[in-house]
């Protein structure tokens, strides 16, 4: 009998890349890789979808190629979404304990979450679909719980949640690029939640962290603290911005930029000077933004575990220098903890995505916590997955 696998895809600007796994073996918790592929993007601009039949040939084309190096036939796999229409809401919710004894219950601790929900002002929701539902706090009779509410008594119990949000439209789009790639959508996990699950640590979540994914068109940010996710932002920026600074700044094809900027292309053909001061002007931009970010939130220099870069943008000399200089916090290069029986390993984080959606799918009982409770709205087959168990105080 053939042993299950699990398959991630991870649609970006840039790239679409897939990983097919194995769950874990008895000598290592992570899944095992068995299979990788890569392909240029077609049809998304800044992590939304502009032609369902480009981008759905681009999946076609990295499955084509995983698939030939695992020697699997992938039909069902695990995604995620990003872009400029990921973000974030927080609410609070409430409600009476209903049992005559005020002994919390299930049912109460869902009728919270229920209400916070229902308490989103109309305009934050409007034309957006929750994909995760993150407890950050609960209260009984006014007094903070710290862990699970179930058992303790109490005639009120309220909830602080992180409620994570899509455009309906791109996720609706999202499904339909991968369905006519002739594979079935199991779950959608928002980008940065699945690159966390294999490139931070257990101790960098509790204290405090912000993970930051460098991309294409687009940066996203998701900050941690007490093991779960307590913010989460995209901001429409990225490493192409750099790129397309470098070819006016030094009057060079964008081809000749992408080289210069990645260092493939060295000499003296153009101001050294000159080409710092562009990608130093960039990147102020970008962590001008995740700072402006961490101050709306009351993190601002308050991240003992500081910033982890991820991403194509991560590449760049200097980064972790400007980072910790803008931010005032530690600062380094994320990269993917994965397993040694791979047959394939990864030498850049740029794969933290789609390896972290095999990590959520298979819910390896030792490693990173994969309680993620993603809420998927599935409209091309009209059912619902909901998972409430996640990121539990």
């Amino acid at each position: 009998m053939s042993r299950p696998i699990i398959t991630g895809i991870d649609i970006g600007t840039y790239h679409v890349k897939v990983v097919i796994a194995h769950p874990a073996t008895k000598s290592s918790s992570a899944p095992v890789i068995i299979g990788t592929g890569v392909s240029e993007s077609r049809g998304i601009r800044h992590g939304y979808i502009t032609s369902v039949h480009d981008i759905g040939r681009s999946i076609r084309a990295a499955l084509d190629e995983a698939e030939r190096k695992a020697k699997v036939k992938v039909k069902r796999a695990f995604i995620s979404i990003g872009g400029i229409g990921l973000g974030s809401i927080t609410s609070q919710g409430a409600t009476i304990v209903t049992r005559a004894d005020n002994e919390i219950t299930q049912l109460d601790v869902k009728k919270a979450h229920e209400q916070s929900e229902h308490d989103i002002q109309a305009s934050a929701i409007l034309n957006r679909k929750i994909i995760h539902s993150v407890p950050l706090e609960y209260k009984i009779d006014g007094k903070k719980v710290l862990g699970k509410p179930e058992g303790m008594k109490a005639q009120r119990l309220e909830v602080k949640m992180l409620f994570i949000t899509c455009l309906e439209h791109h996720l609706n789009d999202l499904i339909q690029a991968v369905e006519e790639a002739g594979v079935e959508v199991e779950d959608v996990m928002a980008s940065p939640l699945a690159a966390s699950l294999v490139t931070l640590t257990k101790s960098q979540k509790i204290a405090g962290c912000v993970l930051a994914n460098i991309g294409a068109e687009t940066v996203s940010i998701a900050v941690f603290e007490n093991n779960i996710p307590i913010s989460l932002e995209v901001f429409p920026i990225g490493s192409t911005d750099i790129t397309n600074d470098i070819a006016l700044g030094l009057k060079v094809p964008l081809e000749e930029a992408e080289q210069i900027k990645i260092g493939a292309i060295t000499g003296t053909s153009y101001p050294r000077k000159k080409l710092e001061e562009i990608i130093y002007a960039r990147l102020s931009d970008i962590f001008d933004l995740i700072e402006a970010h961490l101050k709306k939130i009351g993190r601002s220099g308050l991240l003992p575990a500081g910033i982890i870069i991820t991403g194509g943008g991560a590449g760049l000399g200097s980064i972790e220098d400007m980072a910790k200089i803008s931010l005032r916090l530690p600062s380094r290069i994320g990269s993917v903890m994965s397993s040694q029986d791979s047959r394939e390993s990864f030498k850049d984080a740029t794969w933290a995505v789609a390896y972290g959606l095999c990590l959520f799918g298979i819910s390896a009982d030792e490693g990173p916590s994969l309680d993620s409770g993603a809420r998927l709205v599935r409209t091309t087959k009209n059912n619902i997955i909901a998972w409430l168990k996640q990121f539990l105080p």
